[in-house]
């Protein structure tokens, strides 16, 4: 299918005259088309398209549909329908009041292919340069991110019913891709324990049985294998995507002693960030993060939150639901700054902190502002005794001074599990014997004082925010950072964010940009119409209370 050749874009006469006899007062997709003209170009979405064949629909015109009908919540087929029979849909997109549209089943091929081509993340970047562009959105501002846990698309399994469905949709595969083939390879039984889906309360109850099945279902899955995997079979099969997860899982969850297969034990499994938990989403991790337990991703959301300009969401992030939130800060801000978007201060909360990225951020301008952990020593927690930030530190000479004048006498640095540099600093067993003030400095009966440190420039911007943590100014600054739970509720409210409707990050990632997409139309437009924002509900208690 080829790119359909350019058009104006226009809106046809007869189409604005209809509208605004329809809507005299205005309608959101007008008010942008008026302000910002056509969001997307056809264009700039040439990659996804041959040179050959019959030209298809105008991408430009795809996109505004996908991103209205995120904001509307509608399905595919609604809106097709809405395409073809709503006047102000007709106007945004510029279309004649006689235009057919397209069928319902475009929508989807086309997410396939901006997901596949890479493209996903251009429908919220060319949005934000049309608002750049008139000064809505700049760099050096100040922004604020959080994240929220995302469902996954598929049930949760148990372990014995994920290598059940595990197996059963490669047996399923490969009678569709071999089915020749694959019926010279069934064992007897096979039909029978593959042929339905696998669930819980048709499995034995007690644990003897199920182990039993559990490995009965590995020797049958190295079995499928080994034939796969025998010289005289094709060898496009391995290339099969469910064989490739069958194997995948099998390595995790099975091993082989002698001929003899078993299950790994709790212990022997990889941990929670490779663990397939479902062979229809291998991309999908359980996680849990406080009371809050689940089976799918983590979307990270940055938006604008400047007084006196709309609140846009600039970058989004979809990650393993594993992966935690001081991982990503760093993909953030670079996003942002290939985008010129880079922000003056940027508010998060615990989990984006550390002194590492608090000395790369400040490298680049951002002020990341956010609370840091404390200090867990016991000195920190009793309020008395000498703390880190009692010591003198000479970092040219490597040398520790303690509050009573003491010198340390080792200065070594390693590296702890994450790869991050430490410094271990430790004074003479002599000196600490013989001090009056032993009791306020460590609680071992013969041992030294010993200090942990991060290296210089992490360990002073940590102790610096640390201090400043502790005011009061800081607090009024931080208290901004709380309306990003908003634009969350809204993107789960309207757009379904907490909810995967695709399979697979790359394609749950492509959701969320049309979610944050929809949520900036949205905002536009309320923006052009001069709506005052909402604040936030207090209720009928508080408020007689305040009162």
């Amino acid at each position: 299918m080829s790119l359909p050749a350019q058009s104006a874009f226009g809106v046809p006469e007869e189409t604005a005259r209809v509208a605004r006899a329809s809507f005299p007062q205005g309608n959101p997709y007008m008010r942008m088309r008026d302000a910002m003209g056509p969001l997307y170009q056809d264009s700039d979405y040439a990659p996804l398209f041959s040179a050959l064949g019959r030209p298809g629909v105008s991408p430009g015109e795809l996109n505004l549909v996908c991103v209205m009908q995120y904001a509307e919540g509608l399905t595919d087929r609604q809106a097709a329908d809405a395409v073809r029979g709503r006047i102000d849909w007709k106007y945004a997109l510029g279309k004649k009041l006689t235009d057919p549209g397209f069928d319902y089943s475009v929508l989807s091929e086309y997410r396939d292919r901006l997901s596949q081509g890479g493209l996903e993340a251009r429908l919220l970047d060319d949005m934000l340069a049309q608002f750049q562009a008139q000064g809505l959105v700049k760099a050096g501002g100040r922004q604020r991110t959080d994240s929220t846990h995302v469902l996954a698309a598929i049930r949760v399994l148990n372990r014995l019913e994920c290598v059940g469905e595990t197996m059963r949709q490669a047996l399923e595969a490969l009678a569709v891709a071999a089915p020749d083939w694959l019926r010279a390879q069934l064992s007897p039984g096979w039909v029978e324990r593959y042929g339905d889906r696998w669930e819980a309360w048709h499995l034995p109850e007690s644990k003897a049985e199920r182990e039993a099945l559990g490995e009965t279902v590995g020797r049958d899955g190295h079995q499928l294998l080994a034939a796969i995997y025998a010289q005289q079979s094709p060898e496009w099969l391995r290339m099969v995507p469910a064989v490739q997860i069958l194997r995948r899982v099998w390595v995790q969850q099975f091993y082989l002693q002698g001929d003899q297969v078993h299950w790994r034990k709790g212990d022997n499994l990889p941990p929670g960030a490779l663990l397939i938990q479902s062979p229809y989403d291998p991309e999908a991790r359980y996680s849990i993060k406080r009371d809050t337990q689940w089976l799918g991703y983590k979307v990270h959301l940055t938006e604008t939150c400047d007084p006196d300009l709309p609140h846009l969401i600039t970058q989004v992030e979809t990650t393993a639901a594993t992966t935690p939130d001081v991982a990503v800060i760093s993909q953030i801000q670079t996003d942002l700054a290939r985008k010129g978007l880079l922000p003056g201060e940027q508010l998060v909360d615990c989990g984006y902190m550390d002194a590492e990225h608090l000395v790369s951020s400040r490298e680049q301008g951002v002020d990341l502002h956010g609370p840091v952990l404390q200090d867990t020593s016991w000195q920190q927690q009793a309020g008395q005794g000498f703390g880190v930030s009692c010591f003198a530190i000479d970092w040219a000479a490597q040398v520790a001074v303690c509050p009573q004048g003491k010198r340390s006498v080792s200065w070594s640095t390693s590296r702890d599990a994450h790869g991050h540099p430490e410094i271990y600093v430790r004074f003479a067993p002599t000196d600490c014997r013989r001090c009056a003030r032993r009791s306020a400095c460590t609680h071992s009966k013969t041992g030294p004082r010993t200090l942990e440190l991060q290296p210089q420039a992490q360990q002073e911007a940590l102790q610096q925010a640390r201090e400043r943590q502790a005011t009061e100014e800081f607090r009024r600054e931080q208290a901004a950072r709380a309306g990003v739970e908003g634009t969350l509720s809204q993107g789960v409210r309207v757009c379904g964010m907490r909810r995967a409707r695709y399979k697979g990050r790359a394609k749950v990632h492509l959701q969320h940009i049309l979610a944050a997409a929809a949520i900036n139309l949205r905002r536009m437009a309320a923006w052009l119409a001069a709506s005052p924002r909402a604040q936030t509900r207090r209720s009928h208690l508080v408020a007689l209370g305040a009162a």
